[in-house]
């Protein structure tokens, strides 16, 4: 089954996106924030990682640069979420590494549509 994980502090948002996923037929991993988000990145070894900007221990920034270093999951495809709207945020974020940044609020189709082609799924396939 293909795993995603949510690194993300506001309990809602994290909430409301295990709930999706899961409806998607994924498995999905949390975290609460960046430090405990790299320690899940490393155990679990997702297929995606579904970040927020913003969050305390470590940024989504720090916690991209950390799987990015890591052998072991720097070929894990990678997925800001978060408010911060800002292009030079967003560029950023895209060539440090990330393979899409989406804002909050986010439509569901949207979010589908990213997972299924950083996943390489067709958009007819399930999770």
């Amino acid at each position: 089954m293909t795993r995603i994980l949510i690194i993300e502090d506001e309990d809602a948002i994290r909430a409301n996106l295990r709930r999706f996923l899961s409806m998607e037929g994924y498995e999905v991993v949390e975290a609460d924030n960046g430090r405990t988000g790299v320690e899940a990145a490393r155990s679990h070894l997702p297929d995606l990682i579904i970040c927020d900007l913003m969050m305390p221990e470590l940024d989504g920034f720090a916690v991209l640069k950390e799987v990015r270093g890591d052998p072991a999951t720097r070929g894990i495809a990678f997925c800001f979420l978060t408010a911060s709207a800002e292009k030079d945020t967003r560029r950023t974020g895209l060539a440090q590494g990330a393979d899409e940044y989406i804002t909050k609020p986010f439509e569901l189709a949207e979010m589908r549509a990213v997972i299924k082609r950083l996943l390489g799924e067709s958009a007819s396939a399930g999770g």
